[in-house]
């Protein structure tokens, strides 16, 4: 886990461990709430629709009973016609949801009528509901385009059939009742007949649907209603002929075989709850950035300080020694800030220390080297220079003592350069030069040095010319450096090789020894300045000759097996065109 993040995880945990009780009352609340507003809303509703199927009963049956009353009254009471037109009359001007009331015969011919002219309404045959004891034809809808319907009661003389007693009913205060029924802005009632024809429609644009005649059998809710064994309200939600969503409701009135059906958009009617939901949310969103902003806030007082320290030792991980923390507080944070800065002033102090140390060693290790190196030559110039001073001394003598103080010389010169190669490297010329020409050079001038060592120096020249880009005088000094170093590490009898090849775009140059090798561990450092695996020298001569090397564009490799021998091999891009191999020929 990353350190620059605990500080918001920290913030998160506080503000999960606050508000998680309240989002999840928040949650069951929201719940809670949802549930009980669209019970209430339904139940709401229902008690809208059973309301008005009871006032929508109420008032048919009422005028049925008026009819039934009214025949009551004409019936074996020995009134001749102009009385019983005056009643008929009378009862229509008293009562106007009649239009009409006429008196029939058992033939059907008319006895008495509330009309002056010739009666409208008839005897209704199609008669599909029973009102107690009086019936009632299907709705229709008159050339007014007001809904109307025909009572009808038999009467009777005698216990025999003695006529019919008809009213034509106008059923527009029904209408008026069901205009009246509104939910919302948008919620309104129907009626709807046994058979599905639409009576009454509260919704002014579909008032036309009952002129109409239109058939609501398929109407989910009126479906559902019919098949019903009790008049127990019902409700639903689905959608309508236009696509919107609607809460529907609906209550049987079970003595007339209607379904009145109260429809509300599930919007609008679940709009109060739907905006306290949303409060609800908001209230709570607003209390969960609350707690996490307050615990982001502590948590960073609380963090900062391991933040602090974090820099602190990435510094000190750096080599920055003087990095030191500030970390003001009376607490475990701020005891281990002082620890900090306590074990910083330890680490520099133990950084100097060693600083001391390595430079004590490195001092004592380059005098060492340079009284075991300058020693051996010095001493032997000083005995040939003493031997010379002699008059006894022949000629033969004479000269080889004059060698030798200039081999010794030659030593101390090459010594003084490796030195002079550290401090300040020597700028490499570059010519176009012959490989198979210098390593000949070199290894015919080793020869002797091989020879006083009882070690065998083999060469094996590619098929030339192998040009590269080079300085012959500083390659030939990497590969006098690498020759040297084989004859010192092969013992008396042993071999070294020394190989040139073309190898692709590459020109190679190995030198092998069958000498003790370099143990593996070792193998990684020998390039370095002053690391040697002799007895003998500073350890600069494979230093410098890397960096000769690599200034060429060039690559040294060493493989090594100890007790076997080692070799290693410098790889140059060839010099192929024509000029570089003329200059170099």
């Amino acid at each position: 886990m990353k350190i620059r993040h605990i500080s918001t995880r920290f913030a998160l945990l506080l503000g999960v461990a606050a508000v998680v009780p309240l989002l999840a009352y928040g949650l069951v609340s929201i719940l809670s709430l949802q549930r009980g507003t669209r019970e209430s809303v339904v139940n709401g509703n229902q008690n809208v629709a059973v309301r008005a199927a009871e006032e929508i009963r109420r008032y048919v049956v009422t005028n049925a009973e008026l009819l039934k009353a009214l025949s009551a009254d004409l019936q074996d009471t020995g009134l001749d016609r102009r009385q019983q037109d005056q009643i008929l009359k009378n009862y229509v001007l008293q009562f106007r949801e009649f239009r009409e009331i006429t008196l029939f015969d058992v033939d059907g011919a008319m006895i008495a009528s509330s009309r002056a002219g010739r009666p409208r309404v008839v005897v209704p045959k199609d008669a599909q509901l029973t009102i107690n004891g009086v019936a009632m034809s299907p709705i229709r809808v008159d050339e007014d385009l007001l809904p109307t319907s025909v009572f009808a009661i038999r009467l009777t003389h005698l216990s025999q059939p003695a006529g019919w007693l008809a009213g034509e009913f106008s059923l527009e205060e029904m209408w008026r009742m069901v205009d009246q029924i509104r939910i919302g802005d948008h919620g309104f009632a129907m009626v709807v007949a046994p058979g599905g024809e639409l009576v009454a429609h509260g919704d002014p644009d579909k008032k036309a649907l009952v002129a109409q005649t239109r058939n609501m059998s398929g109407h989910q809710l009126f479906a559902a209603a019919r098949t019903r064994a009790d008049a127990a309200p019902i409700s639903r939600e689905y959608t309508d002929e236009d696509g919107r969503s609607q809460l529907g409701v609906a209550a049987r009135i079970a003595q007339l075989g209607w379904t009145v059906i109260v429809e509300q958009p599930t919007r609008e009617a679940y709009a109060n709850a739907t905006a306290l939901a949303r409060q609800l949310g908001i209230a709570i969103t607003g209390a969960l950035l609350v707690m996490i902003t307050i615990g982001y806030f502590f948590g960073r007082s609380f963090i900062n300080p391991i933040l602090t320290l974090q820099r602190g030792t990435q510094a000190i991980a750096a080599g920055q020694l003087d990095t030191r923390v500030a970390i003001r507080r009376d607490d475990e944070l701020g005891d281990l800030g002082q620890a900090f800065n306590t074990m910083a002033d330890r680490l520099a102090k133990l950084q100097e220390d060693v600083k001391r140390q390595e430079r004590q060693a490195m001092f004592g290790r380059v005098a060492a080297g340079l009284v075991h190196d300058l020693s051996h030559p010095i001493q032997n110039i000083g005995n040939s220079t003493r031997l010379l001073m002699r008059d006894d001394l022949d000629t033969e003598s004479r000269d080889q003592f004059r060698r030798t103080v200039e081999r010794e010389l030659e030593t101390l010169k090459r010594f003084m350069d490796d030195l002079r190669h550290v401090v300040k490297p020597k700028p490499i010329e570059r010519f176009a030069m012959d490989i198979n020409g210098s390593v000949a050079e070199i290894a015919e001038s080793m020869r002797g040095e091989g020879d006083r060592n009882g070690v065998t120096v083999d060469t094996r020249y590619g098929a030339g010319p192998l040009v590269i880009e080079g300085d012959r005088f500083a390659l030939g000094r990497v590969f006098r450096n690498l020759i040297t170093n084989a004859i010192q590490a092969t013992e008396p009898g042993g071999r070294v090789t020394i190989a040139t090849a073309r190898a692709g775009d590459q020109i190679e140059i190995s030198v092998t020894d069958t000498g003790s090798g370099i143990p593996a561990e070792r193998i990684a450092a020998i390039f370095d300045d002053f690391v040697t695996t002799k007895r003998r020298g500073l350890g600069l001569g494979l230093a410098i000759s890397k960096r000769i090397v690599e200034q060429l564009n060039g690559t040294i490799e060493v493989q090594s097996e100890v007790g076997r021998g080692t070799a290693f091999t410098l790889h140059f891009p060839a010099g192929d065109d024509r000029s570089a191999q003329a200059a170099a020929s």
